[in-house]
């Protein structure tokens, strides 16, 4: 006698699998250092640039956590720095040297895209019996098939900026592209994960 009960939880297992397997991916589209800076920041302020506040404070936030992880100090600004002087340069300025931070890094959103892919229809065969011909006729026989279907990926493109506070000159830059897929929270690390990671590579992070 055929089991359907057991298609059916093998079917709902794969399922399962594929919205677990789903991660955020960040992907690296330009890095730049000028080769002419040779000094190591000791503090970072981080400026995140956005008129959500709870959004800019996430990201702050996010980013000084994996910047001390990876063994520089850092500092948010909205810590330090009013929401409402976001803005005013001279001000931003001035905190930095009252903080001690020697570089800024600026980090902002600056577009979003849609990319249309075709995800290709599958064959799922659920567990195999082949104890009976009746099993097995079943196996064959209840094939699970998934058509092929158009989505949509939409992507975050993003930069990081670092300068250097005693002349306030770019000293490193990135761009990059976030796969927006999952909880805010989880692309906002994913993006950062990689910036931080890519900083210490080059020496930028760590003591």
């Amino acid at each position: 006698m055929i089991r359907p009960v057991f298609y059916i939880v093998g079917f709902l297992s794969l399922i399962a699998t594929l919205i677990t397997g789903c991660a955020t991916t960040t992907e690296l589209k330009a890095v730049w250092k000028d080769p002419a800076y040779a000094s190591h920041p000791n503090k970072i302020m981080v400026i995140a640039v956005s008129k959500n506040i709870v959004r800019r404070r996430i990201f702050e936030d996010e980013f000084v956590k994996q910047i001390k992880a990876a063994g520089s100090d850092a500092v948010a600004s909205y810590t330090v720095l009013p929401d409402a002087k976001q803005d005013d340069q001279a001000l931003i300025a001035e905190v930095m040297k009252k903080q001690g931070a020697d570089t800024v890094l600026i980090t902002r959103l600056v577009s979003k895209k849609t990319v249309q892919v075709y995800v290709p229809g599958t064959v799922y065969y659920p567990p195999p019996y082949y104890g009976t011909w009746r099993d097995y006729y079943g196996y064959g026989y209840h094939a699970i098939y998934t058509p092929g279907y158009m989505a949509e990926d939409e992507y975050a493109l993003m930069e990081s900026n670092l300068y250097d506070a005693a002349n306030d000159k770019l000293v490193w830059a990135s761009s990059s592209q976030t796969e927006m897929r999952g909880s805010d929270e989880s692309v906002i690390k994913s993006y950062i994960g990689v910036i931080v990671k890519t900083m210490a590579t080059q020496n930028l992070l760590g003591k």
